[in-house]
């Protein structure tokens, strides 16, 4: 189905968001049409206080700018409290085990709880004990909620998702696999390239792959072609160190006018921020005209309270 033609039904069948390779495609435009709805909201001025009286836990292992300020704001518009957990305030994963946190954090009457960490596993094993929903609010192998924010700007954007092409350039990290598997589910062709050595997981490809056109190239001609949106991420994440052989690999691969030039006309430029000019991107393509960055990075917050409704609303 045509997401323009799917009429919102208020529920997901999901009780957490832990990778979007668990979601239907219909709960995907469920999400995006009730983001949309959120944002016009906002937007008007309306209160909108959906989760009034829930709270929302929020577990921070990795630091983030907008993961921090959209979902502490987000739940707050949705008249709720956060409630924020850094890594050196709590126990999960040193003294205590993360089975002993959720069951203590849903022995407290949490309502949510968003985790930005680092090992997948171990956000699964925190929402296989959890009485409330799990957020994925990051980690090395996925990033959901960008790609849902992602996929509502590219659709306000083009009136459309099916039958877009979509090129990710650079390091093939968690954002590239949530943008595989994320765009394929949407009907949408989803390109990463990326130099030897530093590809996405091989056998999250092959995942994504069941789900729709997603393909893995070193070619950026081949890549950029009549290429809808062009996208890149930083080329060193959160905690890695920065080398010398990695920013040779990864500078061919930069997004610059030149690039830009082999999409398509009316293509436009997407990262998930922060970015580094000079280095993934130019400041040329991330400021001018082709790019929506920043229309991108607001569509984290309606993005994600659109999930926290969702998932915590009948709690």
């Amino acid at each position: 189905m045509d997401i323009s033609l799917y009429k919102r039904k208020g529920v997901v069948a999901n009780k957490h968001m832990l990778t979007l390779a668990n979601y239907s495609v219909n709960e995907i435009y469920e999400i995006i049409h009730t983001a949309v709805m959120l944002k016009q909201k906002q937007h008007a001025g309306k209160k909108h206080e959906y989760l009034k009286g829930k709270t929302l836990a929020m577990i921070f292992a990795k630091s983030s700018t907008r993961t921090r300020v959209s979902f502490e704001q987000g739940i707050k518009q949705l008249g709720g409290t956060a409630l924020v957990l850094r890594q050196d305030d709590i126990q999960l994963g040193r003294g205590e085990t993360i089975r002993d946190t959720a069951l203590v954090l849903g022995r407290y009457g949490i309502d949510g709880i968003m985790i930005r960490t680092f090992k997948q596993s171990d956000v699964e094993e925190l929402a296989k004990y959890s009485s409330c929903p799990v957020i994925n609010g990051l980690t090395d192998d996925y990033h959901p909620c960008q790609v849902l924010a992602d996929l509502m700007t590219i659709y306000e954007h083009f009136g459309k998702l099916e039958g877009l092409k979509m090129a990710y350039f650079g390091d093939g990290n968690n954002m590239a696999h949530s943008l595989m598997i994320g765009g394929a589910k949407v009907g949408m062709e989803v390109v990463c390239c990326c130099p030897d050595g530093y590809r996405p997981n091989e056998d999250i490809v092959n995942s994504a792959a069941q789900f729709g056109k997603v393909s893995v190239t070193d070619n950026v001609d081949e890549a950029a072609k009549d290429c809808d949106v062009i996208y890149t991420d930083v080329f060193f994440s959160m905690g890695q160190e920065k080398t010398k052989e990695k920013i040779d690999a990864l500078m061919p691969y930069q997004v610059n006018e030149q690039l830009m030039a082999k999409a398509a006309r009316g293509a436009v430029f997407m990262h998930c921020l922060p970015a580094h000019r000079g280095e993934e991107v130019t400041e040329g393509v991330i400021d001018g005209a082709q790019s929506i960055v920043f229309e991108e990075a607001e569509n984290r917050l309606h993005a994600q309270k659109a999930v926290m409704y969702l998932l915590m609303k009948n709690r």
